[in-house]
């Protein structure tokens, strides 16, 4: 089994400072961001999900593997992280055999999340979702991978009713459990940051912004965050502006404003240029 050359890389990346890891969600948009000079990729569910007409959450694990193997073959001198979801699986085990599957991809970095996906019951129970990470963390060990490890607490994305309290209680439990990165999307203030921060016990924390909360990538450094992701921001960024350009077609019967080449004119020059580069790179 091939694992990631960039797992170095990506561990050595979280060892001091912050850094924004922005997610692609094809092949384009993966060698656009590394065209910008981004260290490190990660990929995004709900942005792949949408190429596929999907919902987010909608997309079965091995479509999930062959996109993030795509992407691990688009930037092969970038390490990647794989939003994994839930694991494909809500038992230790079965998360813990897709684990093996995911960093059979390539990929330098995984998370793992304790959201279910089910109404009804939103969040994994407490000792369930300790279990899963502590799974997870012995899958990556039996490779010998070394790949980083996310543990994710969705309380604030599943609306519980003390989002705060309880991933703070996750998260804690969760550096315990071996996760190597504790992540708990949904906090926008510096207080609420700070004590993401304080729970994951020295450990790095990524934090999602998802939402203008007037806080600069120097902000949350400030906060001792070491890594920023943006989830499927981007992703929705194009899509709105594709639906827009759709209505204003459909309901206005006009072309206002996106017709033109205008702000997409750099693509055609920049690709015709990277695949110049992927080709001697291949070559050499």
């Amino acid at each position: 089994m091939a694992y990631s050359p960039q797992v170095d890389v990506f561990r050595k990346l979280h060892e001091n400072g912050c850094f924004v890891m922005p997610n692609p969600w094809d092949v384009g948009s993966a060698r656009w961001l590394r065209g910008q000079g981004f260290q490190a990729l990660a990929s995004t569910s709900a942005g792949f999900a949408f190429t596929q007409a999907r919902a987010d959450q909608d997309v079965p694990r091995d479509m999930m593997l062959a996109h993030l193997a795509e992407l691990v073959k688009a930037v092969p001198d970038l390490p990647v992280n794989a939003d994994f979801e839930n694991g494909y699986a809500d038992t230790p085990d079965g998360v813990a055999a897709n684990v093996k599957l995911c960093i059979a991809t390539g990929v330098a970095g995984l998370s793992i999340e304790d959201a279910t996906a089910r109404p009804e019951e939103p969040l994994y129970d407490f000792d369930l979702a300790v279990a899963r990470i502590r799974a997870a963390r012995r899958a990556i060990d039996e490779t010998g991978s070394g790949v980083v490890l996310t543990a994710r607490a969705e309380c604030f994305l599943t609306s519980h009713p003390d989002a705060l309290a309880e991933s703070v209680r996750r998260i804690s439990a969760y550096a315990e459990a071996g996760a190597d990165v504790l992540y708990a999307p949904g906090p926008k203030t510096p207080e609420q940051i700070g004590q993401i921060v304080a729970a994951a016990g020295g450990k790095p924390v990524n934090q999602l912004i998802y939402a203008d909360f007037g806080l600069s990538v120097a902000d949350i450094a400030a906060l001792g965050v070491r890594r920023i992701s943006i989830g499927g921001a981007l992703a929705r960024a194009a899509w709105a502006a594709f639906i827009e350009a759709t209505r204003l077609i459909r309901d206005e019967g006009s072309f206002r404003g996106f017709a033109g080449n205008g702000k997409s004119s750099p693509l055609n020059p920049f690709f015709t240029e990277d695949l110049k580069a992927r080709d001697l790179q291949a070559k050499s």
